[in-house]
């Protein structure tokens, strides 16, 4: 990779598009079409296909790579995120594994409903819903963020489906204070986008090595994040009543293998939180990378992906101790 966090085809369709219609009519009416592409691209890369599900909520979009007879992963992304946050990570599975990437309620191409109740109960009920209308039994489960509450909670009670879980920078547990915390009871949130600065701003805050993102990708995410926010605020809303609610008391009922990974650099959630993770969950390891901030999938995808992959196969060996 020549570029950083980019493939040079994907830099090749941004730029083969503004030298057709000119910058500025590629900014006024092509932007949309030039995400689809450049997205597409890269999900096929990874051997991930766009589809859609009906559960009782509505519809679910998914990534998935149609390795049907292969060992099955579920990718989970966090709060006010997508299933495209996995495509890169998703590519060490490929010829391995059956992955699937979901959209949760209230996120990217899933049903949004402002009328729902996000709390982390119900969307463990509706991801549960989703994986009977997949026909899968068993499965390796992965989530970043919220998306590691919800593996979390999912392992402590569904525990004769999970054979693994991996969770990346997880939500649930605030032993110790983060920066996001700060700036919450100072009012502000910056996970929540108001506008085009804001997303840039998300990205610089969340991220200790933020890949190149390219100027359709941010101005379409950074749209896609505005429609969203007030069922982003809702979903805030309903989660922070529930936080905390015995959370931590069902970490001991998670029975698979776990791995916690976590960014030393995170400042959403603290990671010496994970402290908390390994003392609860039974025979949890532990994984602290240096200089990564809140999302190891994006910042370093091939080697997060490499991590869980060994630990898939029994193999983990090289844990690293969470800082003093």
């Amino acid at each position: 990779m020549a570029t950083k966090g980019i493939s040079k085809r994907w830099i090749a369709v941004v730029a083969l598009a503004l030298v057709i219609g000119g910058y500025g009519v590629a900014g006024t009416f092509y932007k949309q079409a030039l995400y689809d592409g450049a997205m597409g691209l890269e999900a096929s890369l990874s051997g991930l296909e766009e589809k859609q599900v009906d559960i009782s909520i509505g519809n679910i979009s998914y990534y998935d790579n149609g390795q049907v007879d292969k060992p099955k992963v579920l990718l989970v992304h966090g709060f006010a995120a997508y299933k495209e946050n996995w495509v890169r990570f998703a590519r060490s599975f490929k010829d391995q594994y059956h992955v699937v990437a979901v959209d949760l309620p209230g996120h990217g191409k899933s049903v949004s409903d402002i009328q729902l109740d996000y709390s982390l109960t119900n969307q463990v009920a509706w991801l549960h819903e989703f994986i009977q209308k997949m026909g899968w039994a068993q499965f390796h489960m992965a989530g970043n963020s919220m998306g590691g509450a919800i593996t979390a909670v999912y392992a402590a009670t569904h525990p004769e489906q999970i054979l693994t879980a991996t969770l990346l920078d997880p939500a649930g547990v605030h032993k110790y204070r983060s920066v996001m915390q700060d700036l919450i009871d100072e009012g502000r949130n910056p996970l929540v986008v108001n506008n085009h600065d804001d997303f840039k701003r998300l990205m610089d805050f969340a991220l200790e090595q933020p890949p190149f993102i390219p100027w359709p990708i941010t101005v379409v995410s950074a749209e896609r994040a505005q429609a969203l926010k007030p069922v982003h605020d809702k979903l805030w809303f309903d989660m922070s009543r529930e936080q905390d609610s015995g959370f931590q008391d069902l970490l001991p009922k998670i029975q698979a293998p776990t791995l916690v990974q976590w960014g030393d650099q995170d400042r959403v959630l603290n990671y010496k939180n994970a402290e908390v993770f390994k003392a609860l969950i039974p025979n949890a390891q532990v994984h602290i990378w240096p200089n990564i901030g809140h999302a190891p999938m994006i910042e370093i995808p091939s080697d997060s992906a490499e991590l869980m992959l060994s630990h898939l196969a029994g193999r983990l060996s090289n844990v690293a101790s969470v800082a003093e």
